[in-house]
């Protein structure tokens, strides 16, 4: 055989193998092609190529390897026992950047799905490959691993403190600090991962200067880097009122109130989450964003969405309520309960409406005026539907039933409560009739209004346990009327007058 043949049968070689790849990863990219490529074996035959001698078949059988694990947990888990994974980690020290993205790609695609698959990416030395990665010049190869390095630290606290070991929080901080939007976006992402899980992993991404250069970006133009600092500031404020006063520190308001108006949902969707992350802790930080104008903000984005975009919305305005009196009254003024009126009413997720329900008992659980507040926009029966309504959730009828119950104890405005003495319960009537047994002694306006309305024929005939404390406040409702009033809309009553009338001899 020629030399010149010899040379057609390795390009020959050299093209197949390359067509094979191309093939492949372009097959991997739909899904109805999946299970037919797993079932051919397609793993065992890709994984010989990742060290091949031409690069670019090394990079595309990476690239196929990424696309198919990135499919589903089952080809994830093949790749890991093929004993790919200890080649991707080598070839991230040796090869060019081109295999570098590719093989980051794998490692991410496999981490993803699962904490024990992301521990076996752990486990094969990936986190120090990928650290290196972030310290490599060109500006795909970082974002290829703080990808990696997220999708790693998402999972769970001790994946999380494995990536803060291996020392990447402060080249993540670094990279966000990069000119690429890309890589900003994905180093505060992958940082937001790290800070979730708890206050010290939270503290070490503070400790690195993170909070200052991630609030300088809080108006940069474009969107999904905003998503991504929101996140990392909320996930960093949660945890403790120092996170959240460090955050504060670094001068976010009010000029995080002018994204609550960026087109993006998720933008503000984020902010949101990061104002209810601050209110909760105290009322000193609940205060501070009322000062800034941010409960007013919060309940016109409540207006202007719907659905799980409402629930951080919706929160925050329960933890500022929960705080003190002033702070509840601050909701009431901006006009938050009408529009947690309208999400009770429009939501249809559980979750959402436990939500709303237990922000409107924090704001009317405080006083008399409160309550009178949350009871005028007739919220008191949507709740007591809620409840009683079988097909609720446990949680939304747990959160209804204490709603109730604490702007109830409150309420002394008697025309929001009267609806409920003929749909309520025992153990909510019984706070309902508390409350006028409160009242009528003191106002003779409202006794005649419960008579005219029919209220006080109502309690006559609420059959209550002789000695419990409803009998007691429908004793001490009835000691408010003369006794012949109350025998006269006492059940019962019309036939004894009859049985009189029948007995009774003219004279």
């Amino acid at each position: 055989m020629s030399q010149r043949q010899v040379l057609q049968v390795f390009e020959s070689y050299q093209k197949s193998r390359t067509q094979f790849v191309q093939t492949v990863a372009e097959l991997a990219t739909r899904p109805q092609n999946i299970e037919t490529l797993q079932n051919a074996g397609v793993m065992s035959l890709l994984r010989p190529l990742l060290l091949d001698v031409v690069p670019t078949i090394q990079q595309t059988a990476a690239l196929a390897l990424g696309r198919l694990a990135n499919y589903n947990d089952d080809l994830a888990e093949a790749i890991v026992k093929g004993d790919i994974l200890p080649q991707l980690v080598y070839s991230l020290a040796e090869q060019n950047r081109f295999y570098k993205k590719a093989a980051a790609f794998v490692l991410r695609a496999v981490a993803r799905h699962s904490p024990e698959l992301a521990q076996a990416v752990v486990d094969c030395g990936a986190l120090e490959a990928l650290v290196i990665s972030l310290e490599e010049f060109d500006p795909g190869v970082k974002e290829a691993a703080s990808w990696a390095l997220g999708y790693i630290a998402r999972h769970n606290g001790e994946l999380s403190q494995a990536v803060v070991d291996a020392g990447a929080v402060p080249l993540l901080v670094l990279c966000i600090q990069e000119p690429e939007i890309a890589l900003k976006r994905i180093a505060a992402s992958a940082l937001s991962d790290i800070a979730k899980h708890s206050p010290e992993l939270a503290q070490t991404v503070v400790d690195t200067g993170a909070i200052a250069h991630l609030a300088q970006m809080i108006l940069n133009p474009d969107a999904k880097l905003k998503r991504q600092v929101f996140s990392a500031l909320s996930q960093i404020s949660k945890h403790s009122v120092d996170l959240a006063e460090l955050v504060v520190e670094a001068e976010i308001f009010p000029a995080v109130l002018a994204c609550l108006r960026d087109p993006d949902e998720y933008v503000r969707k984020n902010v949101t989450t990061l104002m209810r992350e601050i209110a909760k802790h105290t009322p000193e930080l609940s205060q501070m964003i009322v000062n800034s104008g941010g409960v007013a903000a919060v309940i016109d984005y409540l207006g202007d969405c719907k659905g799980a975009m409402r629930l951080p919305g919706i929160m925050m305005l329960g933890y500022v309520a929960a705080h003190a009196e002033n702070l509840a009254m601050a909701v009431i003024l901006s006009k938050g309960v009408p529009q947690l009126a309208i999400c009770l009413s429009e939501e249809s997720e559980d979750h959402v409406r436990a939500a709303t329900a237990w922000s409107l008992g924090q704001i009317g659980r405080h006083t008399p005026e409160h309550a009178r507040a949350v009871a005028g926009v007739n919220v008191l029966p949507k709740l007591l539907v809620l409840y009683m309504d079988m097909e609720s959730s446990e949680d939304l009828q747990v959160k209804a039933k204490k709603a109730l119950k604490s702007i109830l104890q409150k309420c002394t405005h008697l025309p929001a409560l009267e609806p409920l003495l003929y749909d309520a319960p025992s153990n909510i009537l019984k706070h309902v009739v508390c409350q006028f047994s409160k009242v009528l002694p003191h106002d003779s306006k409202a006794r005649r209004l419960f008579v005219t309305s029919g209220g006080l024929k109502k309690v006559q005939e609420i059959k209550a346990d002789p000695g419990s404390p409803l009998q007691e406040y429908i004793n001490s409702i009835n000691n408010c009327y003369p006794e012949e009033i109350v025998r006269y809309y006492s059940p019962g009553y019309s036939e004894t007058l009859l049985e009189r009338v029948e007995k009774y001899q003219p004279a």
